[in-house]
């Protein structure tokens, strides 16, 4: 089990490019299993989960071809349907929470698909019941072995277009339930859609292969299904979790750091999020400027009150910050309740920033209360292990800006999401190293 060693205390400067968007990434590659045609995807993050459904697709028999970095050629024109009959499978499906979203593909297309528990992230309940209601109401069939959480799926003459109110504006339920819907036999309407422009990008993707989906962007999407689909090409948007990673980095580091080609427009309230804790950052065209900052003070509501910063649905603040904000108020001027709506388990990680030295009250499994000190505190070093992707960046924060030495233990969780983080780092002046 890999491990970081981070000296903290250090100013970092420099630029800095994010890296493609990792949750796009997985419903656009899972997209591929929609034609028989060449769909060249570039942008792609190099990291561990989107390697593994590469891999994956592969082992079902997709054709793939690397062009560069980041840019690879697809072509599911020979899948394997008896592979997800094996072993192989199982293990290889049940390894990330990113191979449920090829369920829909497979139903659309091939009318049947199998599908093992998904892993991912321990951040408390994730249920699929959104995906299989959806699939349900188009017309599929659901057996499920308890014993192995194994998933198969089949339909009588392929999927009828329907009205649905999803029970959740799930993200990864809609795009599954999307991709299920682009082919099937008359037009499917989804009401309480989700509407992240990662999703906006899948279905925009869809139509460009000879969809016809409609109303992107909201939160009712219509689905005209059609006959197949065909080729495209197709670029991941920059990843907004890795840029407002970056904006607390600056922060929390008192430093000077150019975030570039962010596509500003498609990041939704986070400028605005990060600019109530009292952080400067500037619009350069497509760039974020974040200058070095002594200090920063968190704003309060109008009538003084404190502030509270809590996920929503797109365009609401996206959960997968929350743990950023969390760890960045820790050095602020002033209080913030940080309340985290959808996963129960995801500010546990908040004990090991007690340890540091941080003021934080765990009020419930859902809300936490941070007590800036200006700085007044610093944070000291301390071994800690990383429990999940975005807890374990906000421990890497917490820990390049703290004073002494951290050691940062099951950081293969920070790989699932983030591409040569420590090699980023080290551009930007972090004195951070791997070791087995």
């Amino acid at each position: 089990m890999s491990s970081f060693i981070i000296e903290g205390g250090k100013r970092l400067s420099g630029e800095v490019v994010p890296q493609g968007a990792k949750n796009e990434a997985l419903q656009i590659l899972c997209a591929v299993l929609l034609t028989p045609e060449r769909v060249t995807i570039s942008n792609l993050p190099d990291i561990v989960d989107v390697n593994k459904l590469i891999d994956l697709l592969a082992s079902m028999g997709v054709k793939t071809q690397r062009k560069g970095p980041g840019t690879f050629v697809f072509q599911a024109d020979d899948v394997n349907l008896d592979y997800f009959k094996t072993e192989e499978f199982r293990q290889k499906g049940g390894s990330l929470r990113g191979s449920t979203m090829i369920l829909g593909p497979l139903l659309s297309r091939f009318g049947i698909g199998a599908l093992p528990k998904p892993g991912g992230d321990k951040i408390g309940r994730r249920r699929m019941d959104t995906h299989f209601i959806g699939f349900e109401a188009l017309g599929a069939t659901f057996t499920y072995d308890a014993k192995t959480g194994f998933f198969e799926a089949t339909t009588d003459g392929g999927l009828k277009g329907t009205d649905m109110l999803l029970d959740e504006a799930s993200v990864t339920g809609t795009a599954n339930i999307v991709m299920a819907a682009c082919m099937a036999d008359g037009v499917t309407t989804i009401y309480n859609a989700a509407c992240e422009p990662y999703l906006q990008q899948l279905c925009k993707m869809i139509n460009r292969m000879g969809g016809k989906i409609s109303g992107i962007g909201s939160n009712l999407l219509t689905i005209e299904g059609v006959d197949s689909l065909g080729g495209t090409e197709h670029r991941c948007l920059p990843d907004m979790i890795e840029i407002g990673s970056f904006i607390g980095l600056a922060a929390m580091t008192q430093s000077e750091i150019t975030i570039k080609d962010v596509a500003y427009d498609e990041l939704g309230v986070i400028p605005k999020i990060f600019r109530r804790l009292g952080i400067q950052l500037e619009r350069r065209g497509d760039d974020i400027y974040v200058p070095a900052q002594e200090t920063y003070e968190i704003d309060t509501f109008i009538d003084g009150s404190i502030l509270t910063v809590s996920d929503a649905p797109w365009p609401g603040f996206t959960p997968d910050l929350l743990s950023i904000v969390l760890v960045t108020a820790t050095q602020a001027n002033g209080s913030v309740l940080v309340h985290q709506k959808m996963f129960e388990s995801r500010l546990f990680f908040t004990d090991k920033l007690i340890d540091m030295g941080a003021q934080i009250i765990l009020c419930d499994p859902h809300r936490a209360t941070v007590i800036g000190l200006n700085r007044q505190s610093p944070l000291r070093g301390v071994t800690m292990t990383s429990p999940d992707i975005r807890a374990g960046v906000s421990l890497l924060i917490a820990a390049l800006s703290a004073e002494g030495q951290s050691i940062i233990h099951n950081i293969g969780q920070i790989d699932r999401g983030y591409q040569d983080i420590e090699g980023r780092l080290k551009a930007l002046g972090a004195s951070i190293e791997r070791v087995d």
